[in-house]
């Protein structure tokens, strides 16, 4: 419990705005604290549970989005609820929705999760080399958005 109130706001911060709505990023939060519940015993070195319990959050938001047959949502569409405690959720949600799934993600791993390209590529089962191309052109679409 301890981890994982340690990571529980980025969790949550990721799965929102990969997913596009709170009540989908809550669920997919719910879920890979049950899984890695279920594995906690697997994992040998504490020092790895924040990588580890972002990528099962990965797994369990990609696979919501296959269960449900849909895309991710534009984040510009989404209901206002709650958002994560940012100074200005409102901006980022907007921000963010000029990117496609897998740049949001790249991107939503780098600010709320703190990861590397590297840990990055580990996670999603990439090459260093996408990861970093595909981040590198978020943020060029994002600079591009806030010039707007």
């Amino acid at each position: 419990m301890e981890l994982y109130q340690t990571v529980y706001k980025d969790l949550y911060r990721l799965a929102y705005y990969y997913l596009g709505n709170p009540q989908d990023a809550q669920d997919a939060v719910q879920d890979t604290v049950l899984k890695a519940w279920e594995n906690f015993g697997k994992l040998r070195n504490e020092e790895a549970f924040r990588p580890w319990i972002f990528k099962i959050l990965v797994n369990c938001c990609r696979g919501y989005l296959r269960r449900h047959h849909r895309q991710e949502q534009p984040l510009a569409d989404t209901e206002a609820a709650y958002e994560p405690s940012l100074s200005s959720g409102t901006e980022m949600k907007e921000l963010l929705a000029c990117l496609a799934g897998e740049e949001r993600l790249i991107v939503a791993l780098t600010v709320f999760g703190g990861y590397k390209g590297e840990e990055i590529a580990g996670i999603l089962g990439r090459k260093h080399s996408t990861i970093r191309s595909k981040y590198r052109r978020a943020l060029k679409k994002l600079e591009k958005e806030m010039q707007v």
